[in-house]
């Protein structure tokens, strides 16, 4: 792991996990020891390089709209349902990293507060700037956008310098990896280049909006955590999209 030397080449980044990450060996509900290893491993993050970390959740673990294809179900109030599974891992989270000590807000776009502190973004931005990690939950607060559009939006919002998009393979492929053993790893990509192969980095809203504002991407292997540091002190990991 890079040492308390080592530069910081991102000060502020969004960090893009998935839900299904804190669903245990079956990927489903709520691993309470898969929460305490990831927010192990991001408190040591923050207290090594002091990174501005902000983080949007996906609900793969509780629920996906594509439970309901083929069926009558509404789509919009599936995607409340989302929204409001991006909250319980959310809250899991932020109980994790609060009890070892680190400094964290959680803040929702959708109105639950109840539980949480509302979307505000001169707040989400005062909470950055007093070295705090901020979870943003509730996706974009409507329905019919993903959550890789809420961490696009969210990294605009809070001046994030990247997003960092954990995945379950290496990076993005000429083909899926994980059925075809000729794939070939991209290392960097074009906005236009990745568009034009039709290759899945992020959802189309997603993906216009970074390209608009020039916010990079690096697609990694969430298996392996020590990655987000590394990309964080500017080594290569992944898929660099810019």
């Amino acid at each position: 792991m890079p040492s308390l030397q080592t530069p910081i080449k991102y000060r502020r980044v969004l960090l893009k996990l998935t839900g299904e990450m804190f669903g245990g060996a079956d990927r489903k509900g709520l691993d309470f020891t898969s929460f305490n290893n990831i927010a192990t491993h991001l408190h040591e993050l923050h207290q090594r390089t002091g990174v501005g970390l902000a983080i949007v959740l996906g609900a793969g673990n509780i629920f996906r709209g594509r439970e309901i294809a083929g069926t009558e179900f509404d789509k919009a109030t599936a995607d409340y349902i989302g929204m409001l599974g991006t909250i319980m891992n959310a809250l899991a989270l932020h109980e994790e990293l609060n009890r070892l000590g680190s400094p964290v807000r959680v803040m929702s776009s959708l109105n639950t507060q109840s539980v949480c502190e509302p979307f505000i973004r001169n707040r989400a931005l005062s909470h950055l700037e007093k070295g705090r990690i901020v979870i943003l939950a509730g996706g974009t607060g409507s329905p019919f956008f993903t959550t890789d559009s809420a961490a696009a939006l969210k990294a605009c919002e809070l001046n994030c310098e990247i997003i960092l998009k954990g995945s379950g393979v290496d990076g993005v492929f000429t083909h899926d990896p994980r059925g075809l053993q000729e794939a070939k790893l991209y290392k960097k990509l074009g906005y236009q280049e990745a568009l034009e192969k039709g290759l899945m980095v992020m959802d189309n809203t997603a993906f216009a909006l970074c390209q608009r504002e020039k916010i990079p991407i690096v697609v990694f292997n969430i298996a392996q955590l020590e990655n987000i540091e590394k990309i964080i002190c500017g080594e290569e990991v992944g898929t660099l999209i810019s």
